[in-house]
Parts: structure tokens; sequence; C-alpha cells
């Protein structure tokens, strides 16, 4: 007996299927496990219904290669770097033999505080409670899991392929812009303008994040707390939640200068930890507003873009 509350029931082996990894990368091919740490995370796992309530399928470690790990050492070679060449707009296509497709953005492997927390798992053991002892059906397929997901759709069984790609926007850059000021945001839905916001609904309540705001090229910013409002409850209105997007949806945020960062509509909309991305509301007319965005969940400041001019969706 230990003080572990999760190492408490046996494990089981998940069959991995091989593994190839292609997209905006210069050596693409297949993965070598072998080589590679195995992680462990501890998930509860739940599905949607048709009725709209969600149906919890059981709780589970699983051990297996974390994406963080399996992608290290592949060579990012963007088809936009000409025009971009942040690593802040990549996100990943992951499919199986099935066809069924799933996305993460390059933010919710490499830049969280916590790393390590989408895996493809190759071990399940049940998280057995201690008075019930209810056994939940077991997984017999190696499967994608993302820790931090409230509603497990992304978490698809039996991944064969991972493309890399960078979001597909084109947007000129214009480094160093002043003053840079933009009073309204685009709304975007594969391509096609949906809406804008230029006010605030005002019955959202503003929320105050302590945080201590670090680049990973200037370091230290500063220690002062973001005051906004939460990003999904401004954006819920224009971009109802649904499976389909949470599996397949992918944002990008794009300020008036051309910075822009990729989002998982999952990341945004489905989290289990409560780390929010933050709109904060700069005072009128200064540099860098009227909007910008700042991301709780994320160890570095990167995908605190700057005067906010357009919101994109695709899935």
């Amino acid at each position: 007996m230990t003080n572990n509350f999760y190492d408490k029931s046996e494990t089981y082996s998940l069959p991995l299927k091989e593994l190839v990894v292609d997209g905006e990368i210069a050596n693409p091919g297949p993965v070598d496990f072998t080589s590679l740490h195995k992680r462990s995370v501890i998930v509860k796992e739940a599905l949607p219904e048709n009725n709209g309530s969600n149906r919890f399928t059981g709780a589970f470690r699983y051990d297996g290669y974390s994406l963080f790990d399996i992608l290290d050492r592949r060579i990012i070679k963007k088809v936009n770097a000409a025009e971009y060449n942040s690593v802040i707009d990549l996100f990943l296509v992951i499919e199986n033999d099935k066809g069924e497709k799933t996305v993460f953005s390059w933010g919710d492997i490499y830049y969280p505080g916590n790393l390590h927390k989408v895996i493809i798992a190759s071990d399940v053991s049940r998280i057995v409670p201690s008075k019930t002892k209810e056994l939940w059906e077991l997984p017999v397929d190696s499967k994608i899991v993302a820790a931090n997901d409230l509603i497990t759709v992304r978490n698809i069984s039996g991944p064969v392929k991972i493309t890399v790609r960078s979001y597909p926007l084109s947007m000129k850059m214009n480094r160093g812009m002043s003053p840079m000021y933009s009073p309204v945001i685009k709304i975007l839905e594969n391509s096609r303008k949906t809406g804008e916001i230029d006010l605030i609904p005002g019955h959202l309540r503003k929320e105050r994040f302590e945080v201590i705001f670090y680049g990973r090229g200037r370091g230290i910013h500063s220690t002062t707390p973001f005051t906004g409002l939460l990003v999904k409850e401004v954006l819920g209105n224009f971009f109802p939640v649904n499976p389909e997007k949470i599996r397949t949806g992918m944002l990008c945020f794009a300020g008036l200068d051309g910075y822009r960062c990729a989002v998982s509509f999952s990341e945004l909309f489905n989290r289990n930890d409560q780390q929010e991305f933050l709109l904060v509301n700069m005072n009128k007319n200064q540099d860098g507003g009227e909007w910008r965005m700042f991301a709780a969940c994320d160890f570095f400041s990167d995908r605190a873009v700057k005067s906010l001019s357009e919101i994109h969706l695709s899935f």
C-alpha cells in the first residue's frame, strides 16, 4: 500500500500503431517510440450526448509518449516563413486509420506552464473509487489523451499521422508599428466575416489574474496583474460550442501589425483547469489597444496579441 491514489489497479497495454510525422518540417518520417521517455497523465473522461448533457466514461491513468517529446527533434520548415517566421501560428492535425481527425495548437504542446499533458497512450490503468469499486470500460487501442480537456472528444484512438501546419492566414507584418490601435475586432469563420466586436456586453464579469509576464525572447516584462473578460465568454455568441468544433476547430488571433497566434478551439472553450484566456481592455487610444489577449495557461507571454483586429475560426 502507498499514498499514490493513481497506481492501485492493474495496468493494461494498448497496442501502438506506426506513427508518421509530416507537414512543415525538414525531417518527416516515422516516430521511434523506443527512444522516448514514457510520461503519465491522469484524466476524467466524458463524452457529449445528443440531448446536450455529458456522459462520464471513466477515470484513468494513462502512460505513454508526449507530443512534446515526439516533435522535439523535428526541424520546423514553415511554408510562410518569409512572411511570418514565428512558431506560434503552427498547429497539428492528428488522424487515425479510420479517417478521424483532431487538432492541437503549437501552444497546446510547447507553451503551457505544465508540460507533457498531451500524450499517445500505450498503457492504461483505472482509478477505481474506493467505496463503489466501479470498473469503467477500458480502451483497447492506443489513443491521443489530452489531459487538460473537459469533454474528451479529442482523445481519438489509434493515431497514425501527425501533420504540422501553419495557420492559413496571410497578413503583412509591420514590426514596430506605432501608433497601433484597433477599435474593432472582425470575426471570421472559414474566411467569411460573420460579425465584429466594438462594444462588449456590460453583463460580463471582469476577472483579475495575478501574473509574472515573461517572454521567450525578452524575458521579464512585468509582474502587474491583468484585468479583463474571459475570451470564451466574449466569443460564445459568435462561435457556439459543439463536438466538431472542439475536435477540429482552430482559431487565429491577429493583431493590427500582423502578429498572430493559433489557438485550438478546445484550448479556449473546453478546459478543465480554469487557466483561461483573457481579453484585456486598454486605455482609450493607448498604443497597442483597444484590446489585447492574455493566455493564463502559457508559461511565456508570446500569445499575448496586442491591438486585436481579427479573430478567425476554421474547422
